[in-house]
């Protein structure tokens, strides 16, 4: 890639894993969820490889826990109990960070996340994964957090240090695969400034080309103001 500034904070909503399986032939979505979050590990290469520190990624909405069937959601409760915590584990990189009500995950996802979190605690990189994350729900906590602590409250920097996630909060770019010009609630405080680039692709078919196209859209930005 040419010289360009890089985000120092990349959010991704890894939307469309339900429509690349349709599309794919796939009767159930349960494979485009399971590619999807296998190809986190690639999109960890890639930051690294781009000089980007912090990543936070949409994993798992707390309305999707409510709305989506028994079966979809279990699977992915399974991908959160083996897939995506091993493949951070791996990366030798990244420190992982959680952010969301663990509460509305099952005992044995809530307990590997817990462990993966201390496991991989120092690392230099920081991967923040928003699991049965609601962005008012952030918001209030970190609010309530802030009074718990005897800070004030009505203070902007002080709400913004008590949000869950890795040590930098503010985020400099998001992307959002499949075509949808909406953040569905991701990090509503957190993303106040980012700039937004929206693939047509859908998260599993997403290449190192377009996260790359990505980058460059967010430097030509940045250049221009």
């Amino acid at each position: 890639m040419s010289e360009t500034a890089v985000p120092t904070h990349l959010g991704v909503v890894m939307d469309g894993n339900r429509r690349w399986a349709r599309a794919a032939g796939h009767a159930s979505a349960s494979a485009g969820h399971r590619v999807g979050a296998q190809h986190v590990e690639d999109l960890l290469g890639w930051c690294a490889e781009a000089g980007i520190e912090h990543l936070t990624t949409y994993v798992l909405s707390a309305d999707n826990i409510r709305k989506r069937s028994a079966t979809e959601v279990q699977y992915l409760f399974d991908l959160l109990t083996g897939t995506l915590p091993d493949l951070v584990m791996r990366s030798r990189e990244w420190s992982l960070h959680v952010a969301g009500d663990l509460a509305l995950l099952p005992g044995e996802a809530r307990t590997v996340l817990t462990s993966a979190v201390r496991d991989t605690a120092g690392r230099p990189r920081h991967l923040t994964m928003a699991i049965a994350y609601d962005g008012r729900a952030d918001i209030v906590d970190a609010v309530r957090a802030a009074i718990r602590a005897g800070h004030d409250a009505t203070d902007p920097a002080v709400i913004t240090g008590h949000l869950g996630g890795g040590p930098r909060k503010e985020v400099d770019l998001v992307i959002r695969t499949s075509g949808e010009h909406r953040l569905s609630g991701f990090l509503p405080w957190q993303t106040a400034h980012a700039e937004v680039v929206v693939s047509d692709k859908a998260w599993p078919a997403f290449a190192r080309e377009d996260f790359e196209a990505a980058l460059r859209m967010y430097g030509d930005r940045v250049a221009s103001q």
